[in-house]
């Protein structure tokens, strides 16, 4: 078959999916060799484990929610909602997003991160499920960025910000409940 390659476990390895984990290994790689050439970067084993394991975890998150479902709409979505996951931690381990990394008030973000994922799962990771959950996301997102105003503007409007990448997630799982729902059937929620 053209595009794909037969992994030895019988489960077909797409251009897409050597593409996708290429692009892993190659983000993973970046710090090593910008290391070899500037000092700013200076991480240490601990440092490539979690990005390691950030990048494994959304990769192997996509790989789930991309087999849930063959509607374009719904394989955006839940890009989207894993970018916005991954750039939270991101962003909080590398510099806090309100304040500083140490801040204790970056904490909040774990739990926008529980919302979605305890609504997806509660959802069966079903669109229109999936769709309320990033609502919920979006929301917690706007109140974690209103807690910090008083501590950092800048990192506050950043974070509530995010909330509109959970509420583009939203629109796209929506947009796939609305494809799967049979023809003349209403959508409820």
């Amino acid at each position: 078959m053209a595009g794909r390659v037969e992994h030895s476990g019988g489960r077909r390895w797409t251009g897409w999916r050597i593409a996708g984990w290429s692009v892993a290994a190659l983000l993973l790689l970046l710090p090593l060799v910008a290391m070899q050439f500037t000092d700013e970067v200076n991480w240490d084993g601990t440092d490539f484990i979690v990005m390691g394991g950030l990048i494994g975890g959304i990769g192997l998150g996509m790989e789930l929610l991309v087999r849930k479902s063959d509607s374009l709409a719904y394989r955006l979505g839940a890009a989207v909602a894993l970018a916005a996951a991954f750039l939270i931690v991101w962003i909080n381990l590398a510099v806090g997003m309100i304040g500083s990394e140490d801040n204790l008030l970056n904490l909040l973000f774990g739990g926008v991160l529980a919302v979605g994922l305890i609504g997806a799962i509660v959802a069966r990771f079903e669109p229109a499920g999936m769709a309320r959950a990033m609502v919920a996301a979006a929301v917690a997102q706007g109140v974690a960025g209103a807690v910090g105003l008083s501590t950092d503007v800048r990192g506050a409007v950043l974070s509530m910000a995010f909330a509109g990448l959970w509420l583009l997630a939203a629109a796209l799982f929506r947009k796939a409940a609305r494809e799967q729902a049979p023809a003349g059937a209403g959508l409820a929620g």
